[in-house]
């Protein structure tokens, strides 16, 4: 399994604009599909976006589609989503994930359980 570590989290006003990274230790990361996940409080986690092992498949949600984008930088073992046009609802943990038993383009992709490993986390918070 990876260990996933995130980071670039922080305190922004509506409409800036945040990277968040995933910085994966292991030798499999160029093998791994990796996603984004968030949580805000009360409620659950939520699906953001996930990317392919090459990078060729990219996969929203409808509510940051066009605002966020997944990379990822394999050589370097990290996983980024920009966040452009922050809005209060984007405020929430955000989560990095490791899915190694489907690198490739997977239908379920949304689903929180096809990731096996998982980051701590890393607090958005968007304020007016």
């Amino acid at each position: 399994q990876e260990q996933l570590v995130e980071s670039g989290g922080g305190l922004v006003q509506a409409g800036d604009s945040l990277r968040l990274s995933c910085k994966a230790s292991g030798r499999t990361f160029v093998s791994v599909a990796m996603a984004w996940f968030r949580q805000a409080p009360g409620k659950e986690r939520e699906f953001i976006a996930r990317i392919t092992w090459s990078g060729s498949v990219t996969n929203y949600a409808d509510a940051v589609k066009g605002r966020f984008s997944i990379s990822r930088d394999n050589a370097k073992n990290t996983v980024y989503l920009e966040m452009n046009n922050l809005k209060l609802e984007d405020t929430a943990v955000y989560y990095c994930a490791a899915d190694s038993r489907r690198p490739y383009y997977s239908a379920d992709y949304y689903r929180s359980e096809l990731y096996d490993s998982w980051g701590r986390g890393t607090q958005v918070t968007v304020s007016s």
